[in-house]
């Protein structure tokens, strides 16, 4: 199986990549994603992560993605380091180089959190929707 061939399957296979909690432990899935989008809500490391997704199991080397992006290498460091500490990408030295991929579960479980109660429909709000929401939150 190519690399191309993996990336498709890890993309479009999600089911086995899944990894939400319920209960107790939910909070630390809605700490995780919110950690994983805000590292992503910054332009610049939105762009290295979608050049990474497209570089597949691969990845890319940090002069790879710095000739791409155009940045200097301590703002690249930066930002590859907000990425890595967010759980989006995984760094692998490879004798005097470090190869940098997308974490494809994590960027599964993000997705699939997003989308986990999709179109399920909103009751109407009661008179015990804050105590609700404080039970949902613990």
């Amino acid at each position: 199986m190519t690399a191309t061939h993996r990336t498709a399957l890890a993309y479009h296979d999600i089911s086995s990549y899944i990894v939400l909690t319920t209960g107790p432990n939910a909070m630390d899935d809605t700490a995780r994603v919110a950690r994983a989008l805000a590292a992503l809500g910054h332009e610049v490391r939105l762009n290295i992560y979608r050049l990474l997704v497209r570089a597949g199991e691969d990845g890319l080397n940090v002069g790879a993605i710095g000739a791409h992006v155009g940045l200097p290498a301590s703002t690249l460091a930066h930002h590859l380091t907000a990425l890595v500490e967010a759980g989006l990408v995984v760094q692998e030295r490879q004798g005097r180089s470090v190869i940098n991929r997308v974490d494809y579960r994590a960027m599964n479980a993000t997705v699939a959190f997003l989308t986990e109660k999709c179109c399920v429909g909103v009751a109407a709000p009661s008179a015990d929707a804050d105590t609700e929401l404080a039970d949902e939150a613990a």
